[in-house]
């Protein structure tokens, strides 16, 4: 069997059994949940095991430090796993809800929420990923195809594994959960992006050229995710202690993930004093590389010269874009040229420089005085997400519930023609 076939198969059995699935009720979507989440305790320590498979391999190809963070399972991240999926049950489920309103000629009209059908993912090495990925679609009712990276091909295969058993327990077709495996090149994500009439929409999830290679060659509706080019400006009124904790936070507690940032933007009036503050509080606990512009460097001597290539990086490492700015507008020109309408930040003390900000900026998501290290399906209260749209069509930011259905409209009338 070829590739292209092993994914139609796939495929065609997730669109089959998503026929029967998507008129269960909340109930029974709920308790495959809570199975899910009990047989992922049962076997944490297979999970650990498989995790730890690919984890020595990552290490074995040089893979940096904080891409294995991001594939690194421990008992405590799989315990917060179980409680998202625990937090996804109480969610309402917004399967069947809608509005009704009748027409002047007496149709009633009803716009009810239903789920988009087969989804599939296409992501890197984010093991988290598989269980928040088919938790939210199949509360939402969706079969869910899943693509996952070379790099937690054992850990995914022990979770899907896990999830697909107690899926079938709860009385409902395991094909419901799709997963490809990712093989040695890229025929199998090739093929997944081929599926039209088989997938109703196509998420990838992970690095910018992954992102882009999806957009580019689908021939699938697709939601376009994640890449995270983010930053933080620090305006001329900003209290220098809340920035340089914030500033650490959105670089440094994960530098890996999409909401970090990757450049950092400083009023000239405050810059002598930012500075300074923040590269002692940094260095007392990271290692991080700044690469500077000519301001910047004549503070900091030992930062790197900045590059047009470094203001267009999603570093995904500790290393840190920092530009001294003149203005606002100059902070928001910049933003918006460099970035990719994922997360953006200001510290700032004016009321006025917020709101210019908030409306200014091209993002899905907007701060004043916080970390951009929020945007997150469980921090927005989401439960998860199925991950974090940077478009503007049919959803925006972390995509939780209600971004996994789509509107069929139920029309009654008692014979009305027109």
């Amino acid at each position: 069997m070829t590739e292209i076939q092993k994914v139609q198969q796939i495929c065609t059995e997730a669109k089959t059994a998503s026929v029967k699935f998507a008129i269960l009720n909340t109930k029974e979507k709920n308790k495959i949940l809570d199975a899910i989440a009990k047989k992922l305790t049962e076997n944490i320590q297979s999970i650990l095991l498989a995790n730890k498979a690919d984890l020595d391999a990552a290490e074995e190809n040089g893979v940096p430090a904080p891409m294995l963070d991001r594939l690194m399972l421990n008992e405590a991240r799989i315990n917060d796993i179980c409680d998202s999926l625990y937090a996804l049950i109480k969610l309402r489920d917004p399967v069947g809800s809608g509005e009704v309103f009748t027409t002047e000629g007496g149709l009633e009209i009803c716009c009810e929420k239903v789920p988009l059908g087969v989804v599939a993912i296409i992501y890197e090495a984010r093991p988290n990923v598989t269980v928040d990925a088919a938790a939210l679609c199949l509360k939402t009712g969706n079969a869910v195809v899943l693509r996952g990276g070379r790099e937690a091909v054992n850990t995914n295969l022990e979770l899907i594994r896990i999830m697909k058993s107690a899926i079938e327990e709860c009385g409902s077709d395991p094909a419901i959960l799709g997963f490809i495996e990712p093989g040695a090149g890229h025929e199998s994500a090739n093929a997944l992006m081929s599926m039209r009439g088989l997938v109703d929409v196509l998420i990838p999830r992970g690095s910018k050229r992954l992102i882009r290679a999806v957009v580019d060659n689908a021939k699938v509706p697709v939601i376009e995710t994640g890449a995270g080019n983010c930053h933080l400006y620090v305006d001329d009124t900003a209290d220098i202690d809340m920035a340089v904790k914030v500033a650490i936070n959105a670089k440094c507690s994960r530098p890996a993930v999409c909401n970090a940032i990757e450049t950092l933007l400083v009023h000239s009036s405050v810059v002598a004093d930012f500075l300074p503050e923040f590269v002692k509080a940094v260095s007392d606990k990271y290692s991080l590389e700044i690469r500077g512009c000519e301001r910047t460097r004549k503070i900091l001597p030992c930062a790197k010269v900045v590059t047009e290539e470094d203001f267009e990086t999603e570093y995904d490492d500790f290393i840190l874009a920092v530009k001294v700015v003149d203005s606002i507008d100059e902070a928001i020109e910049h933003i918006n040229k460099y970035n990719t309408g994922h997360s953006e930040a200001i510290i700032t003390n004016s009321a006025d420089n917020a709101n210019k900000f908030r409306k200014l900026i091209d993002a899905a998501a907007v701060y004043v005085n916080a970390s951009t290290r929020f945007t997150d399906g469980g921090e927005f209260g989401f439960g998860a997400e199925i991950g974090i749209s940077t478009q503007k069509l049919h959803a925006r930011g972390p995509m939780g519930l209600d971004a996994l259905t789509t509107q069929k409209y139920l029309i009654n009338g008692n014979g009305q023609v027109r």
